[in-house]
């Protein structure tokens, strides 16, 4: 275990065994802090993913500095992190602090410039954000708002949104999701399950269809028996 406190020179295996403790604990640390900051980084997540990185960095890097304190550090941060989020949920003054309401930058093709300034960004940003939309005037655009996390999420005015089988009042089937019965070269058993097929019944499928389950990289089967396969290239 001397490679988890500060030395004067680490050898290579004491610095690969710093990086791979440093890896898990991270990994660890991220797991305890839930999905919500993997999947969106808001004040909160952003200010926990620059000071860990900070503070797991610095004994990568130094072999003079232990382990025991950044890692004792972060257990702390991850700690205060986890009762902010949770605190967030429950107070709602702190909730609107942390995650402000979102604001309008657009509203009926009208550019807001004090929201503009309000979001620090430039009209240029904010016509690059609606081009990747697929937008390419403003006027089309009935609202637009910036989020949270800083993303903006634009509404089209109503008579250039596109027609929907409710508005022609034509019925519709159940949405589902195809069920993965081979994928790579496998058969998916969870899959096959759910679509209340078997193994003989795939073995059958693909003898008619003179197709080795190894030649297939993608195979699925909707709610109407509709089986589609992808081979390899």
């Amino acid at each position: 275990m001397d490679f988890f406190h500060g030395q004067e020179s680490l050898t290579t295996i004491q610095w690969v065994l710093r990086a791979i403790i440093s890896y898990f604990f991270l990994l660890f640390a991220a797991k305890l802090m839930g999905r919500r900051s993997i999947a969106q980084l808001r004040l909160l997540d952003f200010t926990m993913a620059l000071i860990l990185g900070n503070i797991l960095a610095h004994p990568l890097s130094d072999e003079q500095l232990g382990m025991k304190g950044s890692l004792l550090t972060t257990a702390v941060l991850v700690i205060l992190y986890s009762i902010g989020v949770y605190v967030s949920l429950k107070v709602s003054l702190v909730r609107k602090w942390i995650e402000p309401s979102p604001f309008p930058l657009i509203k009926n093709g009208e550019i807001m410039y004090k929201g503009l300034g309000k979001a620090r960004i430039t009209v240029d940003h904010l016509l690059s954000e609606a081009r990747k939309e697929k937008i390419e005037e403003v006027h089309k655009i009935s609202l637009a708002l910036w989020e949270p996390d800083g993303t903006i999420s634009f509404f089209l005015s109503p008579q250039l949104q596109p027609v929907t089988p409710k508005d022609l009042h034509l019925k519709t089937e159940r949405f589902s999701i195809p069920s993965i019965i081979i994928k790579e070269g496998k058969i998916d058993l969870d899959g096959l399950q759910k679509s209340a097929k078997d193994t003989t019944w795939l073995k059958n499928k693909l003898e008619i269809m003179n197709v080795d389950v190894r030649d297939i990289l993608l195979a699925t089967i909707d709610t109407n028996d509709d089986f589609i396969m992808y081979l390899y290239n």
